[in-house]
């Protein structure tokens, strides 16, 4: 199954290691710090031009995760993986 982040980006949610709400989240030094770090290694991706609500992170492993920045809501994202998970 699929997650649609927003736009045109889609990921699958077997890849989805976790989705985290950007206010409550990038308090912490060290989640800003790792979406610093994701910035520079290219990892970062995109799919809104409106300020962010979410950042999605997937992968299977630490060398290929991927970023997601995302104007859809934490909570409307979660409800989406839990209605495909059936």
């Amino acid at each position: 199954m699929y997650l649609h982040l927003g736009q045109d980006a889609l990921v699958r949610t077997r890849d989805v290691i976790g989705i985290f709400d950007m206010d409550n989240t990038t308090v912490s030094k060290g989640t800003r710090r790792f979406l610093s770090e994701a910035e520079k290694a290219g990892r970062v991706i995109t799919v809104t031009s409106d300020l962010p609500k979410t950042f999605v992170l997937c992968g299977s492993s630490r060398e290929d995760h991927r970023v997601y920045l995302s104007q859809i809501s934490s909570h409307t994202l979660r409800k989406r993986t839990q209605s495909k998970v059936r």
